[in-house]
């Protein structure tokens, strides 16, 4: 029987607030180093859906089992050692591959969370544990999917992760992100298409977080992309394939490397 609360009646009440959305963006776009403002944007923009996707997951077997006992992924996707037993060709391997060349742990992003936290009230609820699990799993959406960490490809990324666990917030600063592409590159790029087909990929995609996650690593990627229903996003790799055949490298848009990284963006909707 579950004994964590759905949410902690100390919570505070969500809000609209789209014109302190606004200006928070055009604070990220003057510095996109500032990654303060990605919270900002999704504290301005956060409504009761989160709610019911919790009250979904909690629903399956997977849900049931991480909100009675809790399930700590960052030690588990962090271990590499024990990930790369897993047979050759799996989600392990590429998970592992992806983290280690983009230089990434599943522990920073906690650490990215605890920034932003310092201060404010914690909560155990069923809403933070799915919110950590969401967290926890954000690089197995770009391994899963196939987007890469360039600026289009973040965009992509959370559009696929809006339509798995809707915010507004996501969806603003995904299509937000790729008006500023669109902007730098022009129209004859289908940037928007390409965002686009990210929110159609992740609509019709089975709910990734959902899954058991230690089996899922030891599933052949291309097997497992398959049973998950995650097509191959044709539109982001034409964009990318335009990109080079105009000598641009995809990962250096303006002159300087974009990595307009989601990892904020997701901790925040935690």
């Amino acid at each position: 029987m579950q004994t964590l609360p759905l949410i902690d009646p100390g919570r505070p009440a969500t809000g609209m607030r789209p014109l302190k959305a606004w200006r928070h963006f055009r604070n990220l776009v003057a510095d996109k180093e500032d990654t303060e403002q990605v919270f900002h944007i999704l504290e301005a923009l956060r409504d009761n859906r989160f709610l019911s996707a919790t009250q979904a997951f909690a629903a399956t077997p997977v849900g049931a089992r991480v909100m009675e006992e809790g399930e700590y992924l960052p030690d588990l996707l962090d271990d590499h050692a024990r990930l790369r037993c897993m047979p050759s060709g799996s989600l392990a391997h590429a998970y592992c591959d992806f983290m280690e060349t983009e230089g990434l742990t599943a522990a920073g992003l906690v650490a990215e969370q605890k920034k932003f936290r310092v201060g404010q009230a914690q909560f155990d609820d069923q809403l933070e544990r799915y919110g950590n699990r969401l967290r926890d799993t954000h690089d197995l959406f770009h391994v899963l999917t196939g987007y890469g960490r360039d600026a289009l490809g973040e965009q992509c990324v959370l559009a696929f992760s809006y339509s798995q666990t809707p915010s507004w917030g996501i969806l603003f600063i995904a299509y937000a992100g790729a008006r500023e592409i669109r902007k730098a590159l022009g129209a004859r790029y289908p940037v928007y298409a390409a965002v686009r087909e990210g929110q159609r990929h992740g609509r019709i995609a089975a709910k990734i977080a959902n899954q058991d996650i230690m089996s899922m690593l030891a599933e052949p990627l291309d097997l497992l992309r398959a049973r998950l229903n995650i097509p191959t996003p044709q539109v982001y790799q034409r964009v990318h394939a335009m990109l080079r055949a105009d000598g641009i490298d995809p990962y250096d848009l303006m002159g300087q490397t974009v990595t307009a990284d989601d990892a904020p963006v997701l901790a925040a909707a935690a």
